[in-house]
């Protein structure tokens, strides 16, 4: 009976945890940001490379790498600015990928009638 009051709180737990935002450029867990030392170029095509030899995609904000649990949808993003949407399980450093998108740059200004400059 105590067991099943503990697997049942903890359950409990899980469900409560809500999903992360994070965002950061697509690497490997080999060169994290610098791909200057595997002498491959542009950084997508070391990133590829790396993961063919057994490195793994993940997640670097500017100061943590955090690996990826999907290892497939990164690939078409590979060295550019993504948001990531998961759970992050911190003792591993392991996001539970939920969405992969990429980071969109600045809004566009309006344009059409009135949104312009006028004389």
């Amino acid at each position: 009976m105590k067991q099943l009051t503990i697997l049942l709180a903890l359950a409990v737990l899980a469900a409560a945890q809500k999903p992360q935002v994070f965002t950061g450029v697509i690497t490997c867990t080999m060169c994290k940001n610098d791909h200057k030392a595997m002498g491959i170029s542009p950084d997508d095509k070391c990133v590829r490379e790396c993961i063919k030899h057994g490195a793994k995609y993940a997640l670097f904000d500017g100061k943590n790498l955090y690996r990826l649990s999907d290892q497939q949808t990164p690939e078409k993003y590979a060295a550019q600015k993504v948001r990531v949407t998961g759970m992050l399980y911190e003792k591993t450093g392991i996001i539970k990928v939920e969405k992969i998108e990429p980071l969109e740059s600045a809004p566009a200004k309006p344009s059409g009638p009135g949104t312009g400059h006028r004389h």
